[in-house]
């Protein structure tokens, strides 16, 4: 890299303090291009999501199937570490990916799933209705998320879900104060 010599470098002065602006060496590998053949990678990346919008509802149905198919080994053998694993890592992702296909509310419940399986102190004991009621949720909102009066359904029913699965998670973990507070602090709300 080029040293800057003392004559690059301007000095201004002023009463209480000084401004010392050195030259910008980038400026001699910058290519200048016409208003014309301006790349904008925004509407390019936009424009690629938009191609693929179509399959994002074969994507959900894709997570949506695995995450049925892990609680479904779940019910009928119980619960292992590697089927805890499987069902935590399929509620979480479509709790990165459900906003982006277009399902924000289906995140607000896998969120809440995930808190149940991550913060549970024992699954066994866990109520399977509350297993079940958050899965059922993800489903019907992936397939009912084109009505448009189910939005706010959606949304509704991801809040109370939530609230359901924070006072299990309070209840059940009433004698681990200091798991208790990791609980009870405030995290991302339910997409609305």
């Amino acid at each position: 890299m080029a040293k800057n010599g003392a004559k690059d470098i301007e000095v201004t002065a002023f009463a209480t303090h000084q401004v010392i602006t050195q030259p910008n060496p980038l400026r001699k590998v910058l290519r200048r291009v016409e208003e014309k053949d301006l790349d904008d990678p925004v509407a390019r990346a936009e424009q690629a999501l938009a191609g693929l919008a179509g399959e994002f509802k074969d994507w959900m149905a894709t997570e949506v199937n695995r995450l049925s198919a892990a609680y479904v080994a779940i019910r009928h053998e119980g619960f292992t570490k590697e089927r805890r694993d499987e069902l935590f890592r399929a509620a979480h992702d479509i709790k990165g990916d459900a906003a982006t296909f277009g399902y924000p509310a289906a995140a607000g419940v896998a969120e809440s799933l995930c808190r149940v399986i991550e913060h549970a102190p024992d699954l066994d004991k866990v109520p399977a209705e509350l297993f079940t009621h958050h899965i059922n949720a993800i489903l019907a909102i992936v397939h009912e998320n084109t009505k448009l009066d189910s939005i706010s359904v959606s949304a509704e029913l991801s809040r109370r879900l939530r609230k359901v699965a924070d006072d299990y998670l309070a209840h059940a973990n009433r004698d681990r104060p200091e798991h208790l507070e990791v609980i009870l602090a405030p995290s991302i709300a339910p997409a609305e």
